[in-house]
């Protein structure tokens, strides 16, 4: 696939070489042609110096070819505009924008542009490390209506089945992350101590979600 990005700061760099060593063209865009440094000398994607929102630009950096845009600049506006322009005048499906405002960024998720709102994410996640407690949304559906949460559990699931906790909770558990890394887990597997359990579930059940994992499991739910 070919990817656009606009922006070559550290995540526009980073993102860029990610992609390309997984197989994919990459145009890079900067109005500062000397960003361009961040990519490396190993770099052999397209650089292109101009305003991420101008079509020219885009076009030469081949956005007609392409199959996904990610503003990630250090400018919320640009980055919302160029993403627009991505999607409404060049009709490219995969877009994603990096807004530092998170009001705004839930504005514009309901416009359907997917956005991460970076500053208000590392703060989530460092509050969520010293106060965890209830459900911390991850991802929300362009509806509203089912969103990827991070859910509290109480230690007295601990030792049980994701499938015990599926079953009495009625949550769908998309995924854990056990020592620093992401796993898909089975019926089989057991929550160990430290395991931070993602799930999906229906917005307007958050509530009820968020007691059952306080609650812990009904005795003799092994």
């Amino acid at each position: 696939m070919h990817i656009v990005i606009m922006g070559c700061g550290r995540v526009g760099a980073a993102l860029a070489q990610t992609l390309e060593q997984q197989g994919h063209t990459v145009a890079v865009i900067d109005q500062d042609p000397t960003a361009f440094r961040r990519l490396g000398s190993g770099f052999g994607g397209r650089r292109v110096s101009g305003v991420g929102f101008d079509q020219d630009t885009l076009r030469e950096a081949g956005i007609e070819e392409a199959g996904a845009f990610a503003a990630v600049s250090s400018g919320d506006n640009s980055n919302i505009i160029a993403a627009r322009v991505a999607r409404e005048m060049f009709g490219i499906e995969n877009v994603a924008a990096r807004i530092y405002d998170p009001r705004r960024a839930e504005v514009y998720q309901r416009l359907g542009i997917p956005t991460v709102a970076t500053v208000r994410w590392t703060a989530d996640q460092m509050l969520r490390r010293l106060l965890p407690s209830g459900a911390e949304p991850l991802w929300r559906d362009p509806s509203g209506g089912v969103q990827l949460a991070e859910v509290h559990t109480t230690p007295s699931w601990i030792g049980h089945k994701i499938s015990t906790l599926q079953e009495e909770t009625g949550v769908r558990v998309a995924f854990l992350t056990r020592l620093g890394e992401a796993i898909l887990p089975t019926s089989q597997t057991v929550l160990q101590e430290g395991d931070l359990v993602h799930v999906m579930m229906r917005t307007d059940e958050i509530a009820k979600v968020e007691e059952a994992f306080a609650e812990g499991p009904e005795e003799g739910g092994h």
